[in-house]
């Protein structure tokens, strides 16, 4: 994970910056596709069959690096080729698909799996070439940027953003910067906070947290739709609102009736006592509302910040999305670990300190006056 974090770092943002400034008769995203894919697909498929530990760490670094390649290229192609109005329904629909993807993939993996160990790692490398093949195929790049327009790094980029007298990219950027920060609390250390808190087994803490992503998957299209009726920056303040409200609420309520039953869920609900019936708690509620409001903010932050820029660095913006996203992924965990060793190991403070963090991106949107889609009121 360290070496992802840093891939991503120091990979993705130049890169999504290279790709603006690149003309190929393929287009400028494409190429690194087409070069990342293959790679990422090779390396992924030797896993299984590293019978060393340097051969091993050898796939593995290829596989992070190689993905970090053409990462911000692919999603950069969702503004390049949908109008402004429509990227947050764009960008819901690609996350309930990736979202359906995820599932049919861990299903389809624990029956290859019995087979052999070895298929699943074949079949997501088998997915990853047909997938880059679709792009190839179907997806025609638009041609409408300069073909010998020169376009600023992305250091130059994020300096204007400075130097601009608005300062709603920045504000945009570092929202982005403590709401990961927030949410990274509450994915990172849950299970602790389970075990710890309410009591659970950690397999337990686990499910009872999966809802969370769950809802996020069923309310992404609905997140972007209403990001294009009602405003994205609006709709992104309800759902830190919602967030915060939620994670206060498991903060102040006793562990006792957080693990109130309320109805029986399968497969995501938790047995009260052993061998019992799968149930809905009160706490799988406030997650489950948690998913849906972190769906509100994740899937029009995106869509904000490329309509920040013109279409010739949509790339460029991308990547600075993922610098800042990044950036709290590394900080994230060591401020919150660092909360709750100064507390005697109270997970319970995860609750506490994350809407603290949601809330600090909510005063910082509460300035932003760009980044709605063109044509939108409060866009320039």
């Amino acid at each position: 994970m360290t070496l992802d974090n840093i891939a991503a770092l120091f990979i993705q943002p130049p890169v999504g910056a290279w790709s603006d400034r690149l003309r190929t008769p393929l287009g400028r995203r494409i190429p690194f596709i087409l070069v990342g894919a293959p790679i990422t697909a090779v390396a992924f498929g030797l896993i299984p069959v590293a019978a060393i530990l340097p051969l091993f760490i050898a796939c593995t670094s290829t596989l992070l690096l190689s993905a970090a390649l053409w990462r911000t290229p692919l999603v950069a192609l969702m503004p390049d080729i949908t109008p402004s109005e429509f990227r947050s329904q764009a960008n819901g629909v690609i996350n309930f698909m990736g979202g359906i993807g995820a599932i049919v993939a861990l299903q389809a993996g624990g029956a290859l799996y019995k087979m052999s160990p070895n298929f699943p790692f074949w079949l997501g490398s088998a997915l990853v070439v047909v997938s880059a093949l679709i792009v190839y195929l179907f997806i025609e790049e638009p041609k409408e940027y300069g073909e010998t327009e020169q376009q600023p790094s992305m250091l130059e980029s994020l300096k204007e953003l400075f130097n601009d007298t608005d300062k709603s990219g920045l504000r945009i950027l570092f929202a982005i910067f403590f709401w990961f920060i927030g949410y990274s609390a509450v994915e990172t250390f849950f299970t602790l906070y389970a075990k710890n808190h309410l009591g659970l087994e950690v397999g337990d803490g686990a499910t009872l947290l999966s809802v969370l992503p769950l809802f996020f998957v069923l309310a992404a299209m609905p997140a972007g739709f209403l990001g294009g009726k009602i405003g994205r920056r609006l709709t992104i303040s309800i759902g830190l609102i919602i967030l915060s409200i939620m994670l206060v609420m498991l903060f102040i309520t006793p562990a006792k009736a957080l693990l109130t039953g309320i109805a029986p869920l399968p497969l995501v609900g938790i047995p009260l006592v052993a061998g019992g019936t799968r149930m809905l708690t009160l706490a799988g509620v406030m997650l489950i509302l948690c998913g849906i409001g972190w769906a509100f903010i994740n899937i029009n932050s995106l869509p904000m910040v490329v309509d920040l820029t013109n279409a010739a660095r949509l790339g460029t913006y991308t990547g600075l999305y993922y610098l800042f996203s990044t950036l709290s992924a590394i900080a994230g965990p060591n401020i919150n670990g660092w909360a709750v060793q100064l507390t005697g190991d109270n997970y319970n403070i995860i609750m506490l300190i994350a809407p603290v963090f949601m809330l600090i991106a909510f005063g910082l949107m509460m300035g932003v006056k760009k980044g709605e889609a063109v044509g939108v009121s409060g866009n320039s």
